[in-house]
């Protein structure tokens, strides 16, 4: 059964919000093992904030899809499939 535009979006942003998040997760550590090992300056202290904003952000999109999604469900089963 298709997504309709709510529910693709919403899905849509939480992986790219949860992606953006687990990469910038990654930045630090790659950069560490590259040799960089002062991150106080430029943007490294934005990149080491992202996942503490963007993984809670994630997981309410995640929430509010599986919610779209149910009442969608329950939508399509009282109206007979239509």
């Amino acid at each position: 059964m298709p997504l309709n535009r709510i529910e693709r979006a919403l899905a849509f942003a939480a992986a790219g919000v949860g992606l953006f998040s687990i990469l910038a997760i990654l930045a630090p550590i790659i950069a560490s093992i590259a040799g960089l090992h002062d991150f106080s300056g430029g943007a490294w202290p934005v990149v080491r904030f992202l996942p503490a904003v963007g993984l809670p952000a994630t997981l309410v999109l995640l929430i509010a899809f599986i919610v779209v999604r149910g009442l969608h469900q329950r939508r399509i089963a009282r109206d007979g499939g239509v």
